[in-house]
């Protein structure tokens, strides 16, 4: 709220402290399901995905070691496999997948299928219409119209609406409803390196050196089943530096200055003993990382790609290349123990809400719709803190002012003798701990729910002024109260909706598979009475 600096200078220098005090009055206030936590559902920051948040940093650990981005190819061709890979060949295609089409079919156009065609389109089709079809027919055969545009091709050709030509086609042309697909010499990428050889046959002589380049993408394996460190495909941090002289010692150097940007201070060498035929013999190092609870953890392999590899590609110059699995580091640095549910959360991980997070889905059913609304269900919470203890018979101004075009009057009130003005539950307030909602007071017996807990910052008695106010404000708009008082009970709570509480249906389904509680009751007995102005 806006405020006059003159005017608060001169009330300083009269009473600092009176002053002081007032300045909370300029301080806004939120409509009722605005405040916190539910307003945290409204500004909270996204949240990215683990897997991705590691590929960004890689990325940018890259970039500061001084090296290039590019895009390996991700289709490859066996034959490339094959030069890559020598007598290995085998075994690496055995672990990929290999692409399949659709093949393109000759569709004759028999008297019986036009015959079929003119009963559908309830229509004789024409001999132009009849050869114009033929052609679009074997134009798609020779590859001239693609699979996305037959139907349409179809439609304009015979001058009739797409969807007659779809329900033709599979009941017209069994040609094209039996087609199997015919597999390829094209499989997806496997290893990173062979996008590297064919990358790298194209730009050794076009860039000065040291070439150093990475890559941060998808592999593709052709996995028995995936486990909890498997996947069929997965993410690699790739990259290569290609110089007249480089050595075992680039690729340390390499991947400490790559993975000490993660905060990791004790990395280990040690060969690998598969020896892949692409590396030059005694060159493939893996790398491990120490990891305070699992320990040492296998994070990355390096190697020196070997002449008999290189020469294929007419590649002259020695070539390191380290690999990363991202989904392996990811797993590090998130702590996590199965790759399937950090990776695929929905899937695979337990599904879990923070008490903060149900907290925010903890809200009012019913809110005021105006300023003058909101001011009446202030004023009948500070009714009820003043005065909820005064012995009944008894009854208390509220409001008395505008309401949509009329002048009211809001009364709390107790007619019945021998009771208070409100009842003992009133000021119960609903807090989250442990996944379960509970309708509490703050007495000693429930402190340490409320200290390890998140409170909604909801109490019986603002629900219950929020749900009331709304009443009022309706029979103020129809004129109700021109007749008759507007009177609102709330009674004994038994649930939430007795007290103008909703709680979202996740909340409720998360809840309930957690065998947790949703306790909101006691009683509350207040009464509200809404009344035209005399």
């Amino acid at each position: 709220m806006k405020f006059d600096p003159k005017q608060i200078r001169e009330e300083t220098s009269k009473d600092f402290e009176a002053t002081w005090m007032a300045g909370a009055k300029y301080a806004s206030e939120r409509s009722l399901n605005e405040k916190y936590p539910r307003s945290l559902l409204r500004l909270r920051c996204g949240k990215p995905h683990p897997v991705f948040e590691t590929i960004q940093k890689l990325r940018d650990a890259y970039l500061r070691l001084g090296f290039e981005e590019v895009m390996n190819p991700v289709i490859i061709e066996e034959a490339e496999v094959k030069k890559q890979f020598g007598k290995e060949a085998l075994a690496v295609l055995d672990r990929c997948y290999y692409l399949a089409g659709l093949p393109r079919p000759d569709i004759g156009i028999s008297e019986d299928s036009v015959k079929r065609m003119n009963s559908y389109f309830g229509k004789e089709l024409s001999k132009e219409e009849i050869e114009a079809l033929r052609n679009t027919l074997h134009r798609y055969k020779k590859g001239e119209i693609d699979g996305d545009d037959l139907v349409y091709e179809v439609a304009n050709s015979m001058d009739v609406a797409d969807i007659e030509v779809a329900k033709v086609f599979d009941a017209v042309f069994p040609e094209l409803k039996n087609l199997s697909p015919v597999p390829s010499g094209s499989t997806l990428r496997s290893h990173m390196t062979s996008g590297w050889f064919l990358t790298l046959a194209e730009v050794w002589n076009k860039r000065p050196l040291p070439i150093k380049q990475f890559s941060v993408d998808r592999c593709f394996r052709r996995e028995q089943r995936e486990g909890e460190i498997r996947l069929r495909n997965y993410h690699s941090a790739s990259c290569v530096l290609c110089n007249e002289e480089v050595s075992i010692d680039d690729g340390k150097d390499i991947a400490t200055g790559l993975l000490s940007q993660f905060g990791f201070d004790k990395i280990k060498f040690r060969k690998d003993e598969k020896r892949s035929k692409y590396y030059m013999p005694e060159t493939q190092t893996e790398v491990f990382c120490y990891h305070p609870r699992i320990g040492w953890v296998e994070v990355a392999t390096f190697g020196i790609y070997s002449p008999t590899a290189l020469a294929q590609y007419d590649i002259p110059y020695p070539v390191m290349n380290l690999g990363l699995g991202v989904e392996r580091l990811a797993m590090i640095l998130h702590d996590a123990s199965d790759v399937r549910a950090l990776t695929f959360p929905q899937f695979y991980a337990q599904w879990e809400l923070s008490d903060m997070e149900i907290a925010g889905m903890v809200n009012m059913e019913e809110t005021p719709g105006t300023a003058e609304g909101d001011e009446i269900a202030k004023n009948i919470v500070r009714v009820c803190e003043e005065k909820g203890s005064a012995k009944s018979p008894c009854e208390f101004l509220a409001y008395r002012g505008p309401l949509l075009g009329r002048d009211v009057e809001v009364w709390v009130t107790e007619p019945e003798e021998n009771t208070l003005l409100c009842g003992p539950a009133y000021l119960n307030e609903m807090v989250v701990h442990e996944g379960s909602i509970f309708g509490i007071p703050r007495k000693k017996e429930w402190e340490t729910t409320f200290e390890a807990g998140v409170p909604t910052d909801i109490r019986f008695l603002d629900a219950f002024a929020a749900f009331a106010a709304r009443r009022i404000e309706e029979a103020a708009k129809i004129g109700e109260m021109d007749q008759k008082d507007c009177e609102v009970k709330a009674r004994i709570v038994r649930s939430g909706a007795d007290i103008n509480v909703k709680i979202d249906e996740v909340v409720m389904r998360y809840v309930t598979s957690r065998k947790k509680k949703i306790d909101i009751r006691g009683p509350v007995f207040i009464t509200v009475v809404g009344k035209k102005s005399l």
